[in-house]
């Protein structure tokens, strides 16, 4: 089978459970999109690889990173390999020196250590065709690269400045990058 490269596109809330949030991945020189509900700690994981940020500690996704690169571990892509009954599965293709191995993993675990890696994330017609949306032509030159969305947009925009680097303080202090970022860009946008 032909496999098909994606690319992170959004980090949001998801709509359709509570706590739990979605990752986006869009058809690299396409239109298919591919949602996928992941949860909290690996939504922030994701999103603190793709916002360049440095925990004051490694995140286990650091960790992980760390060790496979102690070691001549390379990351060389995530295949999203397999669907069944709503929930994917994935595979990291690995190598050292003697060896290449696929691993099993998590598909948000295997998506938060290919934003650290660089490494390129695929998946397989099959897959897109029974868990895609097809967006029109209109709306992929409108779409944003990355965004990581809280909600509660409206509750930020009706904080003054210094409230606003106070609770992003006090956010960071307990690690939520995600609202962190939601934040951060709320400070942007008034400069």
């Amino acid at each position: 089978m032909k496999k098909i490269e994606l690319e992170i596109v959004a980090l949001s809330h998801s709509i359709t459970q509570t706590h739990s949030y979605a990752v986006v991945l869009g058809e690299v020189n396409g239109l298919r999109r591919l949602p996928i509900v992941i949860g909290g700690f690996e939504a922030q994981a994701i999103a603190v690889a793709l916002e360049r940020m440095s925990p004051s500690r490694p995140l286990t996704h650091d960790l992980m990173k760390n060790f496979m690169m102690a070691f001549n571990v390379e990351l060389h892509e995530v295949v999203i390999n397999d669907l069944q009954e709503g929930i994917f599965y994935s595979k990291l293709v690995c190598s050292s020196q003697n060896d290449t191995v696929e691993i099993d993993s998590r598909t948000s675990d295997a998506l938060a250590l290919a934003v650290r890696f660089g490494c390129s994330i695929y998946t397989y017609d099959n897959i897109l065709d029974n868990a895609g949306i097809l967006m029109d032509s209109d709306a992929k030159k409108s779409t944003a690269p990355v965004t990581t969305e809280t909600g509660g947009q409206d509750e930020l925009s009706k904080l003054s400045i210094e409230e606003l680097h106070t609770l992003l303080n006090e956010v960071l202090e307990q690690e939520d990058y995600i609202r962190a970022i939601a934040i951060r860009d709320e400070i942007k946008l008034r400069k």
